[in-house]
């Protein structure tokens, strides 16, 4: 497998940019997210690094190799799409082994090779079967078993799992992320959906109009984001903003906001203007002692939790709390949080402030 190292990259339709200044390292046998919002520019990044579309500027490394400028055919790269791509007109075996025959593999090594892999997906009981009378599942283990079989530097995933249902789609990104561990194999996949990137990824980048808006671990993306960008589309419900103008000293531990005064982790730089004070739902306390007070509004059971919303001086909030915790719709009570979990942002450039709880978090620009 391979690691893969991507340098300033660019991409140039015409007038539009589809990807800017995009740096990133793939760690050799990592699971690599490509996480936005549709028109983010990831399935763009995608077809850069697997060679189907060139760049305009910048590099891209392959296990020590740079191939910005060369084909995919010189890339030894697999590639699956989330519509299957597989020929109609031939059953399992014959789409799996498809590559290899193409390569002038000898047929006995072919055969050894297909029932390795239909072996490891557990799809040997369908080899003969046509392609075309297969649950969305099972076209989706042949797709991949036509890009394992090659035994490429990495694999290219674009949305795989989009055209199945929410319920197998959930079963299959657990079958995906098994089958990835088993192998070890370098594996860059595309998706817009949040819970899939977090659920199945080693690292994340983040992106939104071409840019990089934050890179890193699951958890570091969620407890520390960047971005008001990040903060929003990480996590459901999505944290809380609540808005104020003020002012914040370097080394200072508490902020006003809203004739309040509210604990915050030691900020690292001094910023005077319009503020956004980020606390996610599952920080927020509610309590009978507390001068910062909020109305229930709403009230929503979700099993073991329930999510609770409030009309709060600084805007509406979430609260994430037990279900067995009495929440009135109209009662007023009071509201808390873990200054370990608050993160500032600049308003205008929607940047986190830098902080003790983010200091050092890639996308802070």
């Amino acid at each position: 497998m391979a690691e893969i190292v991507i340098k300033d990259l660019r991409k140039d339709f015409g007038d539009f940019t589809a990807v800017q200044a995009s740096s990133f390292k793939i760690e050799d046998g990592e699971f690599f997210m490509l996480l936005g919002p549709s028109g983010c520019g990831k399935t763009t990044t995608l077809r850069m690094i697997a060679g189907l579309e060139l760049p305009t500027s910048g590099e891209i490394w392959i296990d020590g190799e740079e191939v910005s400028q060369k084909p995919a055919s010189a890339r030894d790269i697999a590639f699956v799409f989330q519509m299957f791509a597989l020929y109609p007109h031939m059953n399992v075996r014959k789409n799996i082994s498809y590559p290899l025959v193409s390569q002038g593999m000898p047929r006995a090594r072919v055969r050894e090779k297909v029932a390795e892999v239909a072996r490891i997906l557990g799809i040997e009981d369908i080899l003969d079967r046509p392609v075309g009378g297969l649950s969305g599942g099972d076209r989706q283990r042949v797709a991949l078993g036509r890009a394992i079989v090659r035994d490429p530097k990495a694999f290219m995933m674009d949305e795989p799992l989009g055209a199945l249902d929410a319920e197998f789609r959930e079963h299959m990104a657990e079958e995906l992320r098994a089958l990835h561990d088993r192998m070890g194999a370098t594996t860059v996949y595309v998706t817009h959906d949040q819970l899939e990137a977090m659920q199945m990824g080693d690292k994340i980048v983040v992106m939104n109009h071409g840019v990089i808006e934050q890179f890193g671990t699951p958890q570091d993306i969620y407890d520390k984001p960047a971005t008001l960008f990040v903060a929003d589309f990480i996590g459901s419900p999505a944290m809380n903003f609540l808005k104020f103008t003020g002012q914040v000293e370097a080394g200072a531990v508490e902020v006003a906001m809203h004739r309040h005064r509210f604990m915050i982790p030691e900020m690292r730089e001094a910023f005077d203007g319009d503020m956004v004070f980020g606390v996610r739902p599952e920080h927020v306390r509610l309590s009978d002692a507390g001068d910062f007070r909020g109305e229930i509004v709403a009230s929503e059971y979700l099993g073991t939790t329930q999510i609770v919303t409030l009309k709060t001086p600084g805007g509406r909030l979430k609260a994430r709390i037990p279900s067995d915790q009495v929440a009135r719709t109209g009662e007023t009570v009071a509201l808390g949080f873990d200054p370990a979990t608050v993160t500032l942002f600049d308003s205008q450039s929607g940047r986190a402030l830098r902080s003790d709880l983010n200091e050092g978090v890639l996308g802070h620009g």
